[in-house]
């Protein structure tokens, strides 16, 4: 698999355990709770591909404005400014209690900008944002009265969610980007994401840990899944310090 292109995150020794970074046009499922560092990552994910590698990153939010993304950015050292007028970066926010159909402002943003690498952070806040204002009623009623005639126990809004997250990676998929999509992931959770069915569809899963025990934090990631490639299955221990995610390679498990 030496001949795959890849896409490197620029984080080392993440980059390291996949072989040399991710498979080009991989759609990546970055889960995690609270305090993870899942939209860091993220961040540093179009960041380091623009600074590093000068390849143009779309980041889409559902949950920080450009200015709340630039003050986080910013602690890290990441002038996203200088990015943005050199045309290497753009932030996209889409507010989920306004948003009007958020599937094609995505579809828009892309194809407005062309970026080889994408960020959608979070997927559960927009797969709620869809359901909330991509359905009509007699859309939704057609969705369960299909689902009923395939499986006949009654289904709810879960089975319109999942529907709609299908058609959200069909059309990310047609795109020519790298793709990471956030997910939150309930503490005691046996799943890999909060809708339960993205870890199936994505083509890779990279699933983030975090224990606090006093004033000592341990941070740990796993890549779960990774299409086109051989990767490590270690557990990687990582901190969030003032240069953003870096993992403690020395010390993996």
């Amino acid at each position: 698999m030496a001949d795959i292109e890849r896409v490197k995150t620029g984080i080392q020794g993440l980059d390291k355990a996949l072989n040399g970074g991710i498979p080009k046009k991989n759609l990546v499922l970055l889960s995690g709770g609270a305090g993870t560092g899942k939209s860091t990552l993220a961040m540093q994910y179009l960041y380091n591909g623009a600074k590093l590698f000068g390849e143009k990153g779309l980041y889409v939010s559902t949950e920080q404005n450009e200015e709340e993304l630039k003050k986080q950015a910013h602690a890290f050292g990441w002038d996203l400014d200088d990015l943005i007028r050199k045309n290497l970066l753009q932030i996209k926010y889409l507010e989920v209690t306004k948003a009007d159909n958020p599937l094609q402002q995505i579809y828009d943003a892309y194809t407005n900008f062309e970026p080889s690498r994408m960020v959608i952070d979070s997927l559960t806040t927009l797969t709620d944002s869809l359901l909330l204002s991509g359905l009509t009623e007699d859309t939704a009623f057609s969705m369960v009265q299909v689902a009923e005639t395939v499986s006949p126990i009654p289904r709810t809004e879960q089975v319109i969610s999942k529907t709609l997250l299908y058609r959200l990676i069909a059309k990310l998929k047609l795109f020519n980007a790298t793709v990471i999509l956030t997910s939150e992931l309930p503490e005691e959770t046996h799943h890999l994401s909060a809708d339960e069915v993205s870890e199936f569809i994505c083509d890779g899963v990279l699933v983030l840990h975090y224990l606090g025990v006093g004033a000592v934090d341990f941070r740990s990631m796993q890549i779960r899944k990774m299409r086109y490639t051989a990767h490590k299955k270690d557990i990687l221990l990582y901190e969030i310090t003032s240069k953003g995610t870096e993992i403690r390679e020395e010390e993996n498990l």
